[in-house]
């Protein structure tokens, strides 16, 4: 499967951010750039990470940022009783919906909102694919408290994250990943322990990491 939107966001994009921080605004045409760079990214990796559990007990799912949906389509491909919400700011649903299609029209929904202010959709499993790793341990905290509000009994939360290994040597990949969140965000990469100090702060139990093998690493949480 082509990397080409991927690799052209990496050097239109992230590369010039290195050299001219104060410059680095991210536009209309760079955000489609990176949500079809995404698209491929889930068609390489999305059914590593929705496999790494087995997710079928969780029917009705919300994808926090998902973005073009490429996850929410792979999971419908999966798990053929599911449905996904995608919840993501209205501008990227809007931009979505006039460079995108769905023929899974009917169990993909888009929602539009901010996940750190307005009101997340109930939902029996919570996908948060690299998301927490834009963001300050504070601003993930209070992130995953809502989402603990908003799942319902018994339900789960899946995030999706290349993880650090424990004593933060490597693996290499992740750690440039970490250098660039550093860059362009106020986040990091993280290891499993502190995802699951994060995570089980905001109250959820039965914290499951697996190393996927590839780039992409999946953590399931239960409340």
């Amino acid at each position: 499967m082509s990397q080409c939107h991927m690799l052209q966001y990496l050097a239109r994009s992230t590369y010039p951010c290195w050299g001219h921080l104060a410059e680095a605004v991210r536009s209309a045409p760079e955000r489609l750039q990176f949500t079809r760079g995404l698209q491929e990214v889930w068609s390489v990796h999305g059914r590593s990470v929705l496999t790494a559990f087995d997710l079928s007990p969780f029917p009705v799912v919300c994808d926090l940022g998902g973005s073009s949906g490429a996850l929410a389509k792979e999971c419908t491909a999966l798990y053929p009783e599911c449905t996904v919400t995608v919840f993501d700011i209205p501008e990227v649903v809007q931009m979505v919906k006039e460079h995108f299609s769905f023929p899974e029209e009917g169990r993909i929904h888009f929602h539009e909102g901010d996940f750190f202010k307005d009101r997340l959709p109930e939902a029996n499993l919570f996908i948060l694919a690299r998301i927490l790793h834009d963001w300050s341990d504070e601003k993930c905290s209070h992130l995953l408290q809502r989402v603990y509000h908003s799942c319902t009994p018994g339900g789960g939360i899946l995030v999706v994250e290349s993880l650090l290994d424990e004593d933060r040597r490597g693996p290499l990949t992740t750690l440039l990943y970490s250098l660039n969140m550093l860059v362009q965000t106020e986040g990091q990469e993280r290891t499993a322990s502190e995802y699951c100090s994060l995570i089980s702060s905001a109250g959820f139990v039965d914290f499951q990491f697996k190393k996927t093998g590839h780039t992409y690493d999946a953590i399931l949480a239960r409340k």
